[in-house]
């Protein structure tokens, strides 16, 4: 069970990062309520809130770990210094920075994550659906049957070892259609292809 805390809700799309150690811990007490558990197998951190030091906001999910309410802690949407500095506090399993295969700015996370066996989860894999119109990419889903949601989260798996993409879904088909892109072998040459595609 993997789940985050650290932000407050004012309404449709407004949402605010809050660190204060006493609210993250609430966030979680809470959290192990409502899921009727014991503790959290991975817990993230939304956003580090810049007022609050990290020692203040990692050193308490670490606090919660010790006793045993947290398994394992990650964090969201950091840079690598951020990465760095929260691994003296803990070790971090895993970071989850958007990044698909036209928005690619975390690149260098990735990298770090790679080389340090860190899991990366990228959140928006699929860019919101901007994908879906992409002519090059729904030639090369026509070469392998597929469809070019497929395709995209087929090239986040190859790109590297340690990604787990997180695409959201609205309905049963879409996830059995997106679990049935680990099955898809793209060539180096499709992959090489797919990773020149524009990026931010």
């Amino acid at each position: 069970m993997a789940t985050k805390v650290g932000f407050t809700r004012q309404g449709p799309s407004e949402w605010t990062e809050l660190g204060n150690p006493a609210y993250l811990r609430q966030q979680v007490e809470e959290n192990l309520f409502s899921l009727g558990l014991d503790h959290i197998d991975l817990l993230q951190l939304h956003r580090i809130d810049a007022n609050y030091s990290l020692e203040d906001q990692i050193g308490e999910l670490a606090k919660m770990q010790q006793e045993g309410k947290i398994k394992h802690i990650g964090l969201s949407q950091v840079s690598i210094y951020q990465l760095k500095s929260a691994q003296k506090i803990t070790p971090i399993v895993s970071v989850q920075n958007r990044y698909n295969l036209i928005d690619r700015a975390d690149e260098d996370v990735l990298n770090y994550a790679d080389e340090n066996h860190i899991a990366f989860i990228p959140w928006f894999p699929l860019a919101t659906g901007k994908l879906t119109d992409d002519s090059q990419l729904t030639t090369i889903a026509k070469k392998y049957d597929a469809t070019p949601s497929q395709i995209a989260l087929a090239w986040l798996l190859k790109r590297s070892e340690v990604i787990l993409p997180i695409p959201g879904t609205s309905s049963s088909e879409h996830v059995i259609s997106n679990v049935a892109a680990q099955n898809i072998a793209l060539s180096d040459a499709d992959f090489d292809v797919l990773s020149k595609m524009s990026t931010k």
